[in-house]
């Protein structure tokens, strides 16, 4: 340990060069990460906050949740023969606030559920967001194909779906401005999940956002990006050992010749890889967790310790291997060959 101190002393601006680019990659990993969770968030927190369970749409619908319709028999014996089960349906829809300005939102029903909001006929609660946009407890909402009006009964926190707020409205009034008789989707709790109902087709709640076009193919982009980046901190360490390695055969050569083991030697690189690994994250760490505390209200922004721990432990086991791999020709260094290469 002490010969590895020792050489980061001797070489510090090799060593520095090497931290702060791992710096800088673990960094842009982190803040992409916590963009992706973020939009994650923005993108389907109304299904993601759901006890874990089973979602069921008509197997015709070929997972397109919109063009699902529940048999209205078929849901009256799934409420009634599994706890906690319930019928909903989401749907885009526009709102016209007191100024006659027009806002996007999903519209959102189910049948009575502690997972979602019961509404009273002619009544709404919005998505915390749309208090941005000047709607408070007490506004009249309109929409063109509903007859009456929505009285604004209150808020909930971060409830997205595709990127636009949530209005949990009543079934009626669902049923009028949709003119539909039958609901899109019915949600049972896992502990009493069935394991095959005929005509439907279920999916976990994983499953059911990659059916959303719109998720899919933001994640996939995002932690493609991720882990390419990963990826490349790994090569980076590969790299450098390598080409340091081939400047200190020498030198390895005359280590081997007074008796020093190459396990020896392996554990000189991996500490050197520790240590510039876990001084690089932390402060990777530090600077991105104090952007998570930062991060202006809106923007599409979450970053959990338990990701940014994951991550990191990702990394150092990516660096390892990295290291290992380039160390391996000190194996094959022989003393004396070594030692008529070069000098040191």
């Amino acid at each position: 340990m002490n010969l590895a101190f020792k050489e980061i002393k001797k070489n510090k601006v090799r060593f520095l060069i090497l931290g702060s680019i791992i710096f800088l990659v673990s960094l842009l990993t982190f803040i992409i990460s916590g963009l992706a969770n973020g939009l994650s968030q923005d993108n389907a927190s109304l299904i993601k906050d759901l006890p874990e369970g089973q979602l069921y749409m008509n197997e015709d619908a070929e997972e397109a949740y919109t063009l699902s319709k529940i048999n209205s028999s078929l849901q009256e014996e799934l409420l009634t023969d599994y706890k906690d089960a319930t019928a909903l349906s989401i749907q885009m829809g526009i709102l016209n606030d007191h100024k006659g300005k027009q806002q996007s939102v999903v519209f959102v029903t189910s049948t009575e559920s502690k997972n979602f909001k019961d509404v009273k006929d002619g009544e709404i609660i919005l998505d915390q967001s749309m208090k941005e946009k000047g709607i408070e407890i007490g506004d009249t909402l309109t929409n063109p194909q509903f007859s009456g009006e929505f009285t604004v009964k209150g808020f909930v926190d971060q409830t997205k779906f595709s990127h636009a707020a949530v209005a949990f409205i009543n079934i009626e009034n669902y049923k009028e401005i949709y003119r539909v008789n039958e609901m899109q989707l019915v949600f049972v709790p896992k502990d009493n999940s069935p394991q095959e109902i005929s005509g439907l087709r279920s999916f976990s709640k994983q499953e059911f956002l990659k059916t959303i076009p719109s998720y899919n193919a933001e994640q996939m982009t995002l932690n493609m990006i991720v882990w390419f980046l990963v990826v490349t901190s790994g090569m980076l360490f590969a790299i450098f050992f390598y080409m340091m390695n081939v400047q200190k055969i020498g030198l390895f050569g005359i280590l081997k010749a007074i008796g020093l083991k190459t396990s020896r030697l392996f554990t000189m690189m991996w500490t050197q890889m520790i240590f510039i690994t876990t001084t690089s994250l932390a402060l990777s760490i530090a600077i991105s967790q104090g952007f998570n505390l930062i991060t202006p209200e809106g923007m599409p922004f979450n970053l959990s310790i338990e990701t940014t721990l994951s991550l990191s432990v990702v990394f150092l086991v990516i660096a390892f291997i990295g290291t290992t791999i380039a160390s391996l020709q000190i194996r094959k260094v022989e003393p004396l060959q070594a030692i008529q290469q070069g000098e040191i």
